[in-house]
């Protein structure tokens, strides 16, 4: 069963010129101000509309459920790990790791740090008990507008997310991970074909059609011995 927000259609807010403002900050806050899965997360009280992201994903793909350990990285500003904590239930466990500071989620351990760091994904994995059977990687770089190095920052991201899920892993678990379409993926694709016994994309609603992001979705993990 599919949770599209609420409102999908109704009057388009519109915004009075101000010479304060540029023309792209304009059209930012319109499109905020227009989209129903902004407003709708206000409304359910997720911290950021890329929670629906994730309830989509889930919904096709059956991540989450009650009981499983959860690392979430990249979290902030935590809507991930809001949708990830209702999923697992009192049983289950969310860790988030960013370097950028989240505040209080009851019920997740949230850390400040590197994931690229061992130290930092060391104290994650005990945190969580065990290691995850579901790593999360929502994470996507601050652009600079000069594309061979947007290239690299977002390949970057995602090899770090995948390492990590690729060394803490439980067998049989998921990773979940955003990429950008054009063939930045492929070098994060291939251990993950190796290592996992399904990888597949996925683009859900909640994702802006304009955007560029798309989904990996590798599950089955068969263990750091494949």
């Amino acid at each position: 069963m599919s949770t599209p927000p609420p409102g999908g259609r109704g009057l388009t807010v519109g915004l009075r010129k101000s010479r304060r403002r540029d023309p792209s900050s304009t059209r930012w806050l319109t499109r905020q101000l227009n989209d129903p899965y902004v407003r709708a997360a206000k409304a359910r009280g997720y911290r950021s509309r890329a929670a629906f992201k994730l309830i989509e994903l889930d919904e096709r793909f059956r991540l989450l459920r009650p009981g499983l350990r959860v690392l979430d990285l990249g979290a902030a500003p935590g809507g991930w790990t809001q949708v990830a904590l209702a999923k697992v239930g009192p049983t289950g466990r969310v860790v988030a790791v960013d370097l950028l500071p989240i505040d209080p989620i009851p019920g997740a351990v949230l850390i400040r740090g590197d994931l690229t760091d061992p130290e930092v994904l060391a104290r994650a994995v005990a945190e969580l008990g065990g290691p995850p059977d579901l790593v999360l990687s929502d994470m996507a770089p601050n652009t600079t507008g000069h594309a061979a190095t947007d290239h690299l920052r977002i390949v970057a991201l995602a090899e770090a997310a995948a390492e990590a899920a690729l060394a803490h892993l439980a067998p049989g678990g998921a990773f979940v991970c955003k990429v950008f379409q054009g063939g930045a993926e492929r070098q994060v694709l291939e251990p993950l074909k190796r290592a996992f016994a399904s990888v597949r994309h996925a683009k859900p609603p909640a994702s802006r059609k304009e955007s560029a992001e798309t989904y990996l979705v590798a599950q089955g993990f068969r263990g750091r011995a494949g």
